[in-house]
């Protein structure tokens, strides 16, 4: 079984205009299921290959997003997500939080907010009901509190965070690995088996996968339901979405678009137009030429 975490720390995004897309950067570890879930799951966030956190020089970041279009008045863009995130934000001010982000199943177009620091920890699907106790089909498309979900405990680790700036990355990856190594066989075996159906879904349908796996149908959407947030054929179309976002660049053309459909998964170039519009909010063209939805002001 394997970790995936990524851990970013944004910098400030401007420039004279044009869209900007930071890559997420997972890092694997690999290992025999068991007891050595600790040493496995320190080898994925740290050592040699280990986690990349890119510490910023100017005093202002920007809130953690995956893509932005620059320029004053800018719009920032949370792409559709799978995964589910941590993050520890420190305003101008000096106030701090600890957040929850779901999974997201609609980008969402933001005003740009301006902090002092922000510490964000991607878990890779079917990772995250293991860290945080609960299913995550109760933290779709939501923000909320870690101490809803870990209680004092995450006031406990904000405090810690917010007095010790610049060692914020390795405790939380602490706090993450106490709760992993706490996991029971049982726990164990079901993570895994979400994660491997994360892995082979965009690649293969649900009854593939299930038999695959060795368990039914049913199973299978329950398990993953709960651990990833969202059923697997809904998995399945923000991956593709994500897969869209990735390859396609300002200097896209009209008559690349069917190449990319096919490349992509999609039947043509038309279900590709579909299902990015119903989730982005806009077509791909539309989207790669930065005739983006008006920003929204975030409320968390």
């Amino acid at each position: 079984m394997s970790v995936w975490v990524e851990e970013r720390v944004e910098t400030a995004s401007g420039g004279d205009g044009g869209v900007h897309v930071r890559e997420p950067v997972e890092v694997a570890s690999g290992g025999e299921s068991g007891a050595h879930v600790r040493e496995r799951v320190e080898t994925a966030f740290g050592g040699e290959g280990g986690v990349h956190v890119r510490v910023p020089d100017p005093a202002t970041v920007r809130e953690p997003v995956e893509t932005a279009s620059g320029g004053e008045g800018g719009v920032h863009v949370r792409e559709p997500d799978p995964a589910t995130v941590l993050a520890f934000r420190t305003t101008l001010e000096g106030r701090s939080d600890l957040m929850v982000l779901g999974p997201r199943t609609r980008a969402s177009y933001l005003a740009p907010k301006e902090l002092a620091r922000c510490v964000t920890v991607r878990l890779r699907p079917g990772r995250a009901r293991a860290a945080l106790g609960v299913p995550v089909s109760e933290l779709v498309d939501r923000i909320v509190p870690l101490r809803e979900l870990w209680g004092p405990a995450a006031d406990r680790l904000a405090e810690e965070l917010a007095a010790s700036p610049g060692g914020e990355a390795a405790r939380i990856e602490e706090a993450v690995l106490d709760r992993l190594s706490a996991l029971s066989s049982s726990e164990l075996s079901q993570a895994g088996l979400v994660h491997a159906a994360a892995d082979r879904l965009p690649y293969a349908r649900v009854p593939e996968v299930a038999r695959d796996l060795g368990i039914s149908e049913r199973h299978l959407r329950t398990l993953f339901t709960s651990g990833v947030g969202v059923a697997p054929k809904r998995y399945a179309r923000l991956d593709r979405v994500r897969g869209v976002l990735a390859r396609s660049t300002p200097r896209a053309t009209p008559g690349g678009w069917a190449a990319l459909a096919a490349d992509a998964g999609y039947y043509d170039q038309s279900h590709l137009t579909a299902e990015f519009r119903a989730v982005m909010g806009v077509s791909p063209a539309a989207f790669v030429a930065g005739r983006l939805p008006a920003a929204v002001t975030c409320s968390a």
